[in-house]
Formats: C-alpha cells, sequence, structure tokens
C-alpha cells in the first residue's frame, strides 16, 4: 500500500498525537480527543464531506466496546473508514494512500496557547521595586522573592530585648 518511510512517518505521527497534552501517555493508544485533533489538524476533516461528527463515529467504530482508546492497527482501519468518504473520486486503496499522506509527518499545532502579557497594569502590579508596607520586605533589591524568611517574623533568640545597642557583648566582658 505505501512506502516504508511513509508508514514510520504515519506511526510518528500517531505517537505525538497520542501523547499531546497528556503527560501520562506513553504514545501507544490514542484517546478519542486526540483522535479529533489529529483529524482536525491534518486536515483530514473538511467540513462537507467529513465532519466532526463522523471522526467521532468511526472512532466509536473502530475501538473495542469498552475501551476507551485505539491503538495503532485501529489508527490505521479507522482512517481506512475515514478515506472513502474524505476522497471519493477515488478508489479504496488511493482513498487510503491519499488520507495517510495528509496524516504522515503532521504533528500537533498549539493555536491559541496565551502568551502572558506585561504591559500597562499587569507590569505595574508584577514590578517589585514599587511595592511598599509589609510586601516590600518580601522582596530583595533585584526583586527575587527572599522565601519564608520575607514572609514571617523569624524570632530572635539572642536573649537580648530588640534594638539593644551591645547585644553580643557579655562574654567579651565576662572574660575579662
Amino acid at each position: 500500500m505505501a512506502e516504508n518511510a511513509e508508514i514510520a512517518s504515519l506511526e510518528e505521527s500517531f505517537r505525538k498525537f497520542a501523547i499531546y497534552g497528556d503527560t501520562k501517555a506513553t504514545g501507544q493508544e490514542m484517546n478519542g480527543k486526540n483522535w479529533a485533533k489529529l483529524c482536525k489538524d491534518c486536515k483530514v476533516t473538511d467540513g462537507k464531506s467529513v465532519t466532526s461528527t463522523d471522526v467521532d463515529i468511526v472512532f466509536s467504530k473502530v475501538k473495542g466496546k469498552t475501551a476507551r482508546v485505539i491503538n495503532y492497527e485501529e489508527f490505521k482501519k479507522a482512517l481506512e473508514e475515514l478515506a472513502p468518504k474524505r476522497f471519493k473520486d477515488k478508489s479504496k486503496e488511493e482513498a487510503y494512500e491519499a488520507i495517510c499522506q495528509l496524516v504522515a509527518g503532521k504533528e500537533p499545532i498549539n493555536v491559541g496557547v496565551t502568551k502572558a502579557k506585561t504591559v500597562g497594569a499587569v507590569e505595574r502590579l508584577t514590578d517589585t521595586s514599587k511595592y511598599t508596607g509589609s510586601h516590600k520586605e518580601r522582596f530583595d533589591e533585584s526583586g527575587k522573592g527572599k522565601g519564608k524568611s520575607g514572609r514571617e517574623n523569624i524570632v530572635d533568640t539572642s536573649g537580648y530585648v530588640s534594638a539593644y545597642k551591645n547585644a553580643g557583648t557579655y562574654d567579651a566582658k565576662v572574660k575579662k
């Protein structure tokens, strides 16, 4: 059907989409959400002949009865199911090869990822040099947080009253 290099890149695309958004995923199985993302990102769904509903139906058809994920073999069967629907003018084998070419070598697209903004009010609120009062004590001159020492009043266990000028001189006086 397809060439050896194309099959390898198809499997690589399967693995990339299978682990997308899931830190515990191994890349051996793909869930329905990632299958839908693969179909959308690789332009398998066109909104006319193949819709997101078709993609979900095919996923349900190829997975096991109680399973929630598909493996690579089931993934290939799902592509076979969608191929004649996506490419109506081609034969079954040609349609499958065309759909494999759509998917092969692709990886998930991160469109619409929110970037951190530091302009206007946000910049003013996060500038530690402008902090006052007790909040000012939590940061050093460079703006780096002091951690626990900046949040808590550390108790002076030296035995002297606070602000005593001759603190720490007792041992020197006794030895004389």
